[in-house]
């Protein structure tokens, strides 16, 4: 190789280190502002409630699904009791639990005569008692 030859490549060969550590230069301060970004309460606080809703779906998803409900048995509910039962106790929320299980109590039992007012007026459709 030529002396100018060598020049071009060494320029070339600069050129690209040059270009390498401007890339490494904005990728390191990209991450710092992802990271700074990150750290800001507002995502925390997002980031919790999106994990908590992750394991909550995770969890109690197969309820939703038919026959889900037929599932359920002492051993798989009594750790979900303990920890809300726990729970409850050691904040003293009593009155708002009872309102709860009050609220809830009265939407199941208005589901339950919903759904079985449909049942027996599908059942009453098709023929007359007295036939």
């Amino acid at each position: 190789m030529s002396k100018e030859e060598q020049k071009l490549a060494l320029a070339a060969a600069k050129q690209r280190l040059v270009a390498e550590g401007e890339l490494h230069r904005l990728t390191t301060l990209h991450a710092k502002m992802q990271l700074r970004q990150a750290l800001r309460p507002e995502a925390l606080l997002h980031g919790a409630v999106d994990h908590a809703v992750g394991v909550a779906q995770s969890r109690l998803g197969g309820l939703l699904s038919p026959g889900g409900l037929s599932q359920l048995n002492f051993k798989t509910i009594m750790p979900y009791a303990l920890t809300v039962g726990s729970f409850i106790v050691r904040k003293r929320l009593y009155k708002p639990a009872l309102a709860v299980a009050a609220v809830a109590a009265a939407g199941a039992a208005w589901l339950l005569r919903r759904k079985r007012a449909e049942v027996e007026d599908d059942a009453g459709v098709d023929e007359a008692p007295w036939e």
